[in-house]
């Protein structure tokens, strides 16, 4: 039997191998973990959430922040999308995340594939024994050259499934990091709608701090004049300064707290913190959606929450990586082989006869490593069981989330016509507190109280409007709503793509939906 018949039938015994046994890859295939479910939400259509509340009609939640009906809002969300860093890092890690999978693609083909060349050029010592034993019976050349150029390629048969797996593992991993995008975004635009609501509570706070000034500050002015005609004594001018100036102390603190909420603000939008008294102004009123909030049922959730597709990924993610470490149980099957051009000197290089070749069918068993081996299957798979927990938890925690969000929600509504009444009948005892003393009927501890009841009673309000708007926010983010915007966008503003392109070759992967061949 010839070389080259030889090399071809343990080529064609590697292939049929490779055929016979590499269909199903080792490790387990993948499956949805086990998690609870919950049949309806509790504060649904329950008694305590009022007529006004909580249904389980479906309703699209895409872009909830627009049923505040206010276009500050809007703006500060579009903004934030287009400019937020840690939403473009998210961008970034799904744009690797496909460059990956074209890794683990070519992994299917020839892994090593080399085109070379040399020229070499080589003096034998004439010092050598052998060489001077022979130049004494016959002349010998001991300076010669030598060239070759040709094509080299190795590659390790998917015979077990490891590089299957490991597209598996990619595709997995481009989609967790979607995923993750997804949940970057969710809790982007519910952290700007949040600390939008807490700017604009502190605004109204500020307001109704300088309008309770004025208020008591009119009532100082009161037991002033009274008292420099005799009519009071000094107790009520100290108490009256004592609560004017309690008052105006709020007022930088209230100040302090809306600079420092804007600069947050700032951060999260990805610009400067002097940009927001033009972007938000000076006043404003806390955001209110409409009473009727459509949560759909649980079972939905599980599908829109982006951290649950994550968790359920990187279990996914996980199952492939405990198939690849099992591949390293048996043996690898590699099929090796050259083929050039090979003369001495450069003359003849590209002659017909200087053609060169090299095919060869191996097999490779670490049989010796099989403890270690096996130990990194059993810490892969010790990984997957964590993830798959973790994936559990994570649906109890999103469960458990809109459930409190829920019922903030329903009861801060209730709060609000408490505080309501109590800031109507605060406003009119402190009236009435102000006549009786004008008449000197009462004694200034009336006032002192009634004004410092209002004061307080208008504090409740606004932060019971701040909780029902804060509450919502809460509800809408826990039902994982707002991801939806990205679709049919890209992941990275476009003056950060023409970036990157104008940096290195992306091909088509900056695309949202890279072709085939560009993942190769």
């Amino acid at each position: 039997m010839t070389r080259a018949k030889l090399h071809r039938r343990l080529i064609g015994t590697a292939l049929c191998t490779a055929l016979l046994v590499g269909c199903t890859p080792v490790g387990p295939d993948f499956v949805r973990p086990n998690s609870p479910v919950v049949k309806e939400w509790i504060e649904v259509n329950s008694p305590s959430a009022g007529p006004s509340g909580l249904t389980s009609r479906s309703a699209p939640v895409v872009k909830w922040w627009e049923t505040f009906n206010d276009p500050t809002l809007n703006k500060l969300i579009a903004e934030a999308y287009a400019q937020n860093l840690d939403l473009q890092v998210a961008g970034a890690r799904v744009l690797q995340a496909r460059a990956q999978l074209g890794i683990a693609f070519g992994e299917l083909y020839p892994q090593s594939q080399a085109i070379g060349g040399s020229i070499e050029q080589r003096q034998i010592s004439d010092n050598l024994r052998p060489v001077s034993d022979i130049q004494q019976i016959i002349p010998l050349d001991t300076e010669f050259s030598t060239s070759q150029v040709g094509f080299d390629a190795q590659w390790e048969l998917d015979v077990w499934g490891q590089q299957r797996r490991g597209v598996q593992a990619a595709r997995s991993n481009l989609a967790l990091q979607v995923a993750n995008y997804d949940d970057a975004l969710v809790t982007l635009t519910g952290d700007v709608a949040a600390l939008y609501v807490n700017i604009r509570a502190l605004q109204e706070s500020l307001t109704v701090a300088r309008e309770n000034i004025l208020l008591q500050q009119a009532s100082a002015d009161l037991t002033q004049l009274r008292f420099d005609n005799g009519v009071t004594t000094e107790l009520d001018v100290q108490e009256s300064t004592a609560l004017l100036n309690n008052t105006k102390a709020l007022v930088p603190e209230i100040e302090s707290d809306i600079q420092q909420a804007k600069n947050a603000l700032a951060v999260l939008l990805g610009t400067t913190p002097s940009r927001m008294t033009s972007l938000l102004g000076n006043s404003g009123r806390i955001p209110s959606a409409r009473s009727n909030v459509a949560v759909g049922v649980p079972a939905e959730l599980l599908r829109r929450r982006p951290d649950v597709r994550a968790a359920e990924l990187a279990a996914a993610t996980q199952s492939a990586q405990v198939g690849i470490a099992m591949a390293d149980l048996y043996p690898q099957f590699i099929l090796s082989g050259s083929i050039g051009l090979q003369a001495s000197g450069g003359r003849d290089l590209f002659s017909s006869a200087s053609t060169t070749s090299l095919a060869n069918a191996g097999v490779v068993w670490n049989v010796l490593n099989y403890g270690r081996i096996k130990n990194n299957v059993r810490a892969q798979d010790a990984a997957y069981q964590a993830l798959i927990a973790n994936y559990q938890n994570t649906v109890l925690t999103a469960y458990s989330e809109v459930e409190s969000a829920m019922v903030a929600y329903t009861q801060s509504r209730k709060q609000v016509g408490f505080y309501e009444n109590s800031v109507a009948a605060s406003r009119k005892a402190a009236e009435i507190a102000v006549d009786q003393y004008r008449d000197g009927i009462a004694d200034y501890s009336r006032i002192l109280n009634t004004q410092t009841a209002l004061l307080r009673s208008q504090a409740n309000l606004i932060e019971a409007r701040q909780q029902v708007s804060s509450n919502l926010v809460a509800v809408y983010k826990g039902l994982g709503g707002g991801w939806q915007i990205r679709q049919n966008q890209e992941f990275l503003p476009e003056t950060v793509l023409a970036e990157m392109a104008y940096r290195t070759d992306w091909g088509d992967l900056l695309q949202e939906t890279p072709t085939r061949a560009s993942l190769n």
